[in-house]
């Protein structure tokens, strides 16, 4: 920078990226940053001397009208007329493109969520990585990734023996068995194998039978209740596959070869330890049949060799020991750890009436995403589980998700869309089009939306290098209020037989500026933006 390089400084020492944050109190200007604190012992210079130094060369700026030094060295910044008046241009410039980015151009994204057993109906868990699994494809690609969405169908093991036990003993109108599932699905698709195949209970391979109709027709459903939930994927991959063809015991044998593996008690043990697990893992059990992680190491092969370079995995609580397990995996097979993500959600409960609603009429003991759905709607269910970061606990309250208020948060950030929608199609019908004077813009609740407005790249970037959807949900709730304070201050569209200035068609601009960033908002979270409400 030419004001530090005038005083004989090193430059060097200007960091690569330059943190710059809208203050809390909008009298201390739009934007600030401690650029000068950052610098300042690296070049050697007090640094509210180099404040002052960074304040005289910004002020006056094309972008920037004023710069203020606070405290030992912050910058607050207030922005030029024009160049607030260019983030209103951008936005309408880019449209839809608005807030993309290409932070992850050229990676290439395996992102693995919900992989929900297929033995019942999709809960509440499930659901809540349906939408923010979802949200977050949806992001990694607005940031230039190239995300393959995958479902890991775990159609071998106990689980799946179970459910299949529960179909023939639902058809013979017998109990559950003692560690078998019940509820109405299970009859329910128990009557459905017998349709299609009427000898299933007296055939001799009846467990093979009911298995393949049962675990299909139950996949079946849960697929059509993602789908109906606006989550769909690119690939389901078949457990089963792995151990079929011979890829588990290829994989083992890499690691055996390699020394990662170590024979003791009569079975096969991962060093896991050695690439920072907590315990080593057992691969092949003293029965000689493989373990789970078997399983999760083939897998890790597959999904490598297709070329990804990020392996997302989205797990549920109980699930936590699998960021050291899978990331051990990864450096046993000589691979980069960096290249395995492990994201962990947290329970979710729902709470109606004050009180907790623990009952599903299908499924019995546990909520079911259909539950949820009938219950609020999908865009309330979606908005509701993306709005919280999935690593803490959820409680929802499905009152309020009812309710047409702005106590509803998903209602709150839709009509502001809605709103902004009918503000466009009044001017269209009073024959006021959008302006391009956007200087006019100098009230102060102008300036805060459309500082707001700016943010939103940001914020798609940061929700996508953290993994964190709700970062985008809190934005529109912020922008919302922000939207409304303007819309009761200043008056967009002129009353009676009033003449249209400039103004109000450069606040026309601004409004339809805004209305496309609740749109793309809203798209990334795959809740719809309806224009009336």
């Amino acid at each position: 920078m030419d004001v530090l390089s005038a005083r004989g400084l090193d430059t060097a020492a200007l960091p690569t990226a330059v943190t710059i944050e809208r203050p809390r109190n909008p009298e201390h200007g739009d934007y600030a940053t401690n650029l000068a604190l950052q610098t300042a012992k690296k070049v050697g210079v007090a640094s509210r001397d180099l404040a002052g130094w960074l304040a005289d060369a910004l002020t006056g700026t094309d972008a920037i009208s004023s710069v203020e030094v606070a405290g030992p060295g912050f910058l607050n910044l207030r922005l030029a007329a024009d160049a607030q008046g260019a983030i209103v241009r951008d936005v309408l410039k880019a449209g839809e493109a608005y807030g993309r980015g290409d932070q992850l151009a050229g990676t290439r994204i395996n992102l693995e969520f919900v992989s929900a057993n297929p033995t019942g109906p999709i809960h509440l868990g499930g659901t809540r990585w349906a939408a923010v699994g979802d949200a977050l494809g949806r992001i990694l690609t607005a940031n230039g990734g190239e995300v393959t969405r995958e479902y890991y169908f775990n159609d071998a093991g106990a689980q799946i023996d179970r459910f299949v036990r529960s179909l023939i003993a639902a058809a013979k109108g017998g109990p559950a068995p003692e560690d078998g599932y019940a509820g109405g699905y299970i009859g329910d698709i128990a009557a459905e194998v017998i349709r299609q195949e009427p000898s299933a209970l007296t055939s001799e391979d009846s467990h093979e039978v009911f298995r393949r109709i049962g675990v299909n027709l139950m996949f079946e459903e849960i697929k059509k209740d993602l789908h109906d939930f606006g989550t769909d994927f690119d690939v389901f991959f078949h457990e089963d596959s792995l151990h079929k063809s011979g890829a588990v015991t290829k994989a083992v044998e890499q690691l055996k070869d390699s020394g990662a593996l170590y024979f003791e008690n009569g079975a096969w043990w991962l060093r896991s330890t050695e690439f920072g697990d907590d315990k080593d893992r057992v691969v092949i059990k003293s029965d000689g049949d493989p373990a789970y992680i078997a399983g999760d190491i083939a897998y890790l092969v597959d999904k490598r060799s297709r070329g990804f370079d990020l392996c997302i995995y989205m797990l549920g609580a109980d699930h936590h020991g699998y960021i050291g397990r899978l990331k051990a995996a990864a450096s046993a097979l000589g691979d980069d750890p960096a290249s395995v993500e492990v994201l962990i959600g947290q329970l979710v409960n729902l709470v109606s009436e004050g009180k907790p609603v623990r009952m599903s009429k299908r499924a019995g003991t546990v909520i079911t995403m259909q539950d949820l759905v009938e219950a609020v709607g999908v865009d309330a269910a979606r908005y509701a589980m993306s709005r919280s970061s999935a690593d803490s606990s959820l409680d929802i309250d499905l009152d309020l998700l009812r309710k047409r208020s702005n106590d509803n948060p998903v209602f709150y950030v839709q009509y502001a869309h809605a709103r902004l929608s009918s503000v466009l199609r009044n001017a269209a019908d009073l024959g006021v089009t959008p302006g391009d004077a956007v200087e006019e813009l100098t009230h102060d609740r102008e300036g805060d939306l459309i500082r707001t407005v700016g943010e939103f790249p940001r914020v798609v970037a940061t929700a996508g290098e953290l993994r964190e959807p709700h970062r985008v949900a809190r934005y529109l709730e912020e922008l919302a209020g922000t939207y409304h304070r303007f819309y009761e201050a200043c008056r967009v569209l002129p009353r009676g037989d009033e003449e249209t200035t400039e103004l109000h068609r450069a606040r026309l601009s601004l409004c339809a500026a805004t209305r496309q960033v609740f749109a793309n908002g809203l798209a990334l979270l795959g809740v719809t933006a309806p224009e009336r409400m």
